[in-house]
């Protein structure tokens, strides 16, 4: 292994995780609410407030539908203006959060859609409240499903975060770019992908550990 690749990698994975780390926190803080905000508001549902949903759904759906290249862009004024710069892991994290709050307000949305409405039906008919049938009826049904969209969410966070490298974003990105294109080093470049793969493959199997751990339909019977 070559000596900017010893000296850079491990800097460059400690700013790809704080950036992923951060941004799935909070993704997650805002994300879950969000989502059960569009679910509980959907037509036919207990809170159903159809222009709210509409509204939010609308603005849900032009975030996603941006390339997060563009987006990151775009947000270059409301980035200096929270972190006071553009460029570094504190920066990229600002577009990171943006662009992963409605990712994970649709999955956790999708997640509440799969579980039974009997659950539902049956928490109102004992006169639970809205913020009771949530809480005990809801989410404690779709949390493998939620445990599935926030490993997802943390996966893309970080071919997000790599490809926040190419505005100077810093991390493994950034470091993959500097030096192994644009100084033609293959080695630090392949060093980078290789970091990359075993962290996700890391995520996705912790991930699914904790789905199949939460998950107690699937279980076979003792």
């Amino acid at each position: 292994m070559s000596s900017p690749l010893l000296t850079l990698l491990p800097e460059a994975l400690g700013e790809t995780l704080v950036m992923v780390g951060v941004s799935a926190g909070a993704s997650a803080l805002l994300g879950i609410p969000l989502g059960i905000v569009l679910r509980l508001t959907d037509r036919h549902q207990i809170l159903a407030r159809p222009l709210l949903n509409r509204v939010l759904g609308a603005l849900v759906n032009a975030t996603r539908s941006t390339p997060f290249i563009i987006l990151m862009v775009a947000l270059i004024p409301f980035t200096r203006l929270v972190v006071g710069t553009s460029i570094g892991t504190a920066a990229a994290t600002v577009p990171l959060i943006v662009v992963s709050i409605p990712f994970v307000a649709r999955l956790v949305e999708a997640a509440l859609r799969e579980v039974d409405p009997g659950i539902v039906e049956a928490a109102q008919a004992m006169g639970a409240t809205p913020f009771q049938i949530v809480v005990k009826g809801l989410l404690p049904e779709a949390l493998p499903g939620i445990a599935a969209g926030l490993t997802l969410t943390v996966v893309s966070l970080i071919g997000y975060s790599a490809m926040a490298g190419a505005v100077g974003g810093g991390g493994l990105g950034d470091l993959g770019i500097r030096y192994g294109y644009q100084r033609f080093q293959a080695e630090v470049m392949g060093g980078v992908v290789v970091v990359l793969i075993a962290l996700v493959s890391l995520v996705q199997a912790a991930g699914d550990r904790l789905v199949r751990r939460l998950d107690h339909r699937a279980r076979p019977p003792a």
